[in-house]
């Protein structure tokens, strides 16, 4: 089972109350090739239990190590690992690289009540930053409107001066809507990606478990799924019907939020009968424009896994591009 990284304080934190003990190694700097990016975490617990990552599998041992021991002293620790190029490839990557982490054992080094709010605020799809100074080890949590704008916008950690900076964005989340062949692909790709998809669609026979085994189906009509979704800035949606009964409805819904994308499936003359229609449903030229239609970046898609790999790659352009909203 894949642990999302949003997941790593709360078990930290479940691990601490259960009494089994519990430290967090946090990636706070890379040099080269590094394995895994700034920011990612792994728990080690009490008895050498561990989830989540800082290498791939490359130091993960000496870092659990290092964690047992800070657990007995209480006391954090900065620890540096250099990958070798053998090392690097043996978890896919081309040549090696350096990193440093930080160990902080729950309770003593990183006081739970600040974890609490943490995952209280994670839970809550609230932005937060978790900021530790490095030289006298004070910890505190802020939000956007305090600190760290394009941090929060980038997704991006890292270390400033000798602070480090955790960025802690609400997950990810997409709107698909109609049960289509593409939506089977898709939803698969979105996990992968790091969304929670949701498949709305009322034909029960479409979106059905048999069809999607395992995946959040939601029969009610387009417009009250979508009402009931709320969309916000880390959200997705993508209509896939193509039957204005269904996916005009979500549009409607979506064109109200602040949602990150939108995207609906349509040859350019059926998305031209679209903008007649929303027009007339009161909706902004502007706003309009803020669907992507025909839906996905042009790689010359035929099949449903190929236009669904087009819908993601343009959804993660839309997020992460240099002109694309990537808050």
């Amino acid at each position: 089972m894949t642990i999302a990284q949003d997941d790593i304080p709360a078990i930290a934190l479940r691990w601490h109350r259960d009494g089994t003990g519990a430290a967090l190694a946090t990636v706070i700097e890379t040099w080269g090739s590094a394995p895994r990016p700034v920011g990612s975490q792994l728990v080690i617990g009490g008895q050498g239990d561990i989830m989540g990552s800082v290498s791939g599998g490359c130091v993960e041992g000496a870092v659990v190590v290092e964690a047992l021991e800070a657990l007995e002293t209480g006391a954090p620790r900065l620890l540096e690992y250099g990958v070798s190029d053998d090392e690097a490839f043996a978890v896919g990557l081309a040549c090696g690289g350096t990193i440093r982490i930080l160990v902080e054992p729950v309770g003593d080094a990183l006081p739970e009540a600040l974890l609490e709010e943490l995952v209280s605020r994670t839970n809550a799809r609230q932005a937060v930053a978790y900021e530790v100074d490095t030289e006298s080890w004070a910890r505190r949590l802020v939000g956007p409107d305090e600190a760290y704008a394009e941090r929060f916008i980038s997704d991006k950690s890292g270390f400033e001066d000798a602070r480090f900076i955790a960025i802690h964005n609400p997950p990810l989340r997409m709107a698909i809507i109609g049960a289509v062949h593409i939506a089977q692909p898709l939803v698969t790709m979105a996990r992968l990606a790091g969304f929670d998809p949701v498949l709305i669609d009322p034909r029960e026979a479409f979106a059905s478990e048999t069809r999607f085994p395992g995946e959040t189906l939601v029969h009610d009509w387009p417009d009250e799924a979508m009402q009931a979704f709320a969309p916000d800035h880390r959200c997705a949606v993508v209509t896939l019907s193509h039957d204005p009964k269904i996916d005009d409805p979500a549009l409607l819904e979506a064109l109200k939020s602040d949602a990150f994308y939108i995207g609906a499936l349509g040859s350019t003359r059926t998305h031209a009968k679209r903008v007649d229609r929303l027009g007339q449903e009161g909706v902004s030229a502007e706003d309009i424009a803020r669907i992507h239609a025909p839906v996905g970046l042009d790689i010359g898609g035929k099949s449903p896994a190929e236009i669904a790999v087009s819908i993601m790659a343009q959804i993660i352009l839309q997020l992460r591009g240099p002109k694309g909203r990537k808050a």
